[in-house]
């Protein structure tokens, strides 16, 4: 048993943001100050009745009815940040309003510099690469494996990381992705080993992990495995409202805090929104409640019923660990034979009312949420079993549209000196030949189809079926 925060589940949780608001909430004051919307008054009555008056009489920012401030940390805001960095094990825990997407920001800018070199998976996401263009950092590519036969990016080989930075001594940092947007997930811990063979610091975009620290039958936090930081996207998976994340420092870290904290200052608003930050606050204090590890170890029990009745049917098949490598048991991708990973969310969508996460060229990804029923479950599976057994037919591929990039990149200028280059927009099929201008990542999941400065190709057409024109470097 992993010595995660699920042992420390019978604390007294206290969740210092939330009973601020509440102690705000309960002792209203005469208000001359921002929002301007005055607790709702001053907004449109449908917006106010669909949101809820009590939504926003709290939705206020720092500064005011003893909340604190957020940069740099005070009061409550200061509290909350404290017991979120012992909860996940951090030296050091910044809340992030923007999502993950500032935290990478400033991790660019806080600790890379114009012309150092950074090695980055290719498929990252794109918040990595405009925190690069702005700090002018160089991204060396690794690329993790690839699973053709899933049309998906899998796992970073640690013996990669080893080899870029065998051949390159001039470089920063090591930034992974782990897990993937669909759940695969890397050796970290063989990585951060190798990170610190070469004295290089490892970061990890953990986007989608925040929930590991909390349960044993997940995957263990890259915290724990020698990152020296993490990001996390609590509003995916951990609870949190949207737009709100955490930016963790390692305990062993060398890094130093307070230029991320600077970065941070430079990015984030001065007017941050209270009930992001008690959003934040709260979905820590869940995760370490009693109703939050039942919560938590529901949706992994969801996850595997799922993944028990997808094993029953013939045409539906789901990505899993013993292909020869680790994944988070509640993401489950699935695709169907015969069918594109569009062609099955339109029917899901369009025929039985489900919404799934994204779907791709080749499958679908379901996330079993800590908010899910086992009632959802059971008639996700009944509409799969019912897909299985009925004969649906793909039109989705008729459009010749791809989604999942899986392309080499073929660089030709550096990545700022391209973003800042003279450009000129030109029709699509004039653009073969031509170096990009712009960075092209559709979401989800974010990944990079092409970046400023790479070679277009006639392979780079098919995931473009929606762009008209393209900015190219002139």
């Amino acid at each position: 048993m992993k010595n995660k925060t699920e042992v420390s589940k019978n604390l007294d949780i206290h969740a210092p943001i939330v009973e601020a608001l509440k102690t705000a909430y309960n002792n209203p004051t005469y208000q001359f100050h921002i929002p301007g919307h005055t607790k709702g008054l001053g907004t449109l009555s449908d917006f106010r009745n669909l949101v809820g008056k009590k939504a926003l009489r709290v939705d206020t920012t720092d500064e005011f009815d003893n909340l604190g401030t957020l940069t740099p940390a005070t009061g409550p805001i200061k509290e909350a940040q404290e017991l979120a960095a012992e909860a996940f094990g951090a030296k050091r825990t910044f809340f992030l309003l923007n999502g993950s997407t500032i935290g990478n920001l400033a991790i660019a800018m806080g600790l890379t510099k114009k012309g150092q070199k950074v090695i980055v998976n290719r498929n990252c996401h794109r918040s990595i690469l405009t925190g690069l263009i702005i700090s002018g950092a160089d991204p060396l590519w690794v690329l993790p494996e690839k699973f053709s036969q899933w049309g998906l990016w899998g796992n970073i080989k640690a013996e990669d990381i080893e080899k870029l930075l065998d051949e390159n001594d001039d470089v920063s940092m090591v930034w992974i992705t782990n897990p993937t947007y669909e759940g695969v997930v890397s050796d970290v811990k063989a990585i951060a080993d190798i990170c610190k063979k070469y004295d290089v610091p490892l970061i990890v975009d953990e986007a989608h992990g925040c929930l590991w620290n909390f349960n044993s039958k997940l995957p263990e936090t890259s915290l724990k495995l020698g990152a020296d930081i993490v990001v996390h996207s609590l509003h995916k998976t951990g609870g949190s409202m949207s737009q709100s994340s955490m930016l963790h420092i390692s305990k062993d870290s060398k890094i130093n805090a307070d230029d991320v904290e600077r970065a941070l200052m430079l990015l984030h608003t001065t007017s941050p929104s209270l009930m992001l930050l008690a959003s934040l606050d709260a979905a820590r204090a869940n995760l370490q409640s009693t109703k939050g590890q039942k919560q938590l170890n529901r949706a992994i029990s969801n996850a595997k019923y799922l993944r028990s009745e997808i094993d029953k049917m013939e045409h539906i098949h789901q990505l899993k660990s013993d292909f020869g490598y680790k994944t988070d048991v509640t993401k489950i991708f699935i695709k169907a034979d015969g069918l594109s990973g569009k062609r099955l969310e339109s029917i899901l969508e369009i025929d039985f009312g489900i919404e799934v996460e994204s779907a791709s060229d080749e499958g679908i990804l379901i996330l079993s949420n800590i908010g899910n029923k086992r009632s959802d479950f059971e008639y996700l599976a009944d509409c799969l079993h019912n897909i299985d057994t009925h004969n649906y037919k793909d039109i989705y591929y008729m459009e010749n549209k791809r989604h999942m990039p899986m392309l080499v990149p073929i660089i030709k200028k550096s990545l700022r000196d391209a973003y800042f280059s003279e450009k000129e927009i030109i029709p699509k099929e004039q653009a073969v030949g031509r170096l990009s201008g712009e960075v092209v990542a559709e979401c989800p999941p974010g990944i990079s189809i092409l970046l400023p400065g790479e070679l277009i190709t006639k392979e780079h057409l098919p995931y473009l079926t929606d762009y008209q024109t393209i900015e190219v470097l002139k």
